[in-house]
């Protein structure tokens, strides 16, 4: 469990908060943020396009197996946010966020730049620092692996498991690269 010697008191008499209240809001938050484009995604919900029309997004970018990768995405963020919001398999859903994240700036918005009014990477980014932070610090106490007794091999699973993301994304990015290269050759057909 996170030691958590930091405390704040607040005016008005309220109860002093801690880095675990602040672990918490970070999780909650963000895990529902998250959990919303995941629910875009996969169910059409909010106003998203569902796994066909995220699939066809996909495509439109030379991402291999469209079909495939929205239901992944969709499904790492609906799951993931879910479960880093309550705190349960922390490690597991912050991989599930890091490896959207990463797909998200690498793929999609780094030629963009960084700032999000361009359609930079600035949001994903952010969205890949606390998934990060979370992974290799813990939950904190209030959340459901503490709770339920869940012990992962935290930071060791999260650092392993963003290993193989990174190696995931550079052959993705080069299957990517094929594919825009064979429609390009194609076209000029």
């Amino acid at each position: 469990m996170l030691a958590t010697p930091f405390t704040s008191t607040l005016p008005f008499g309220v109860a002093p908060l801690s880095l675990d209240h602040a672990l918490a809001l970070i999780r909650v938050v963000a895990g529902l943020m998250l959990a919303g484009h995941g629910a875009q995604k996969v169910l059409g919900w909010f106003g998203g396009y569902g796994p066909r029309g995220v699939a066809g997004w996909f495509g439109s970018m030379g991402i291999p197996t469209p079909l495939a990768f929205a239901w992944l995405v969709g499904l790492s963020e609906l799951v993931g946010g879910i479960c880093f919001a309550l705190g349960l398999l922390t490690p597991l859903a912050a991989l599930a966020i890091t490896l959207v994240m990463l797909g998200a700036i690498f793929l999609v918005h780094w030629p963009h730049g960084l700032w999000n009014s361009k359609n930079g990477f600035e949001y994903p980014f952010l969205l890949f620092v606390i998934a990060a932070a979370i992974g290799l610090a813990g939950p904190g106490a209030y959340a459901l692996d503490p709770i339920l007794g869940i012990h992962l091999a935290q930071p060791a699973i999260y650092i392993a498991g963003l290993i193989i993301e990174l190696v995931g994304l550079a052959v993705i990015a080069a299957l990517r690269g094929q594919r825009v290269a064979q429609q390009g050759a194609t076209a000029t057909s």
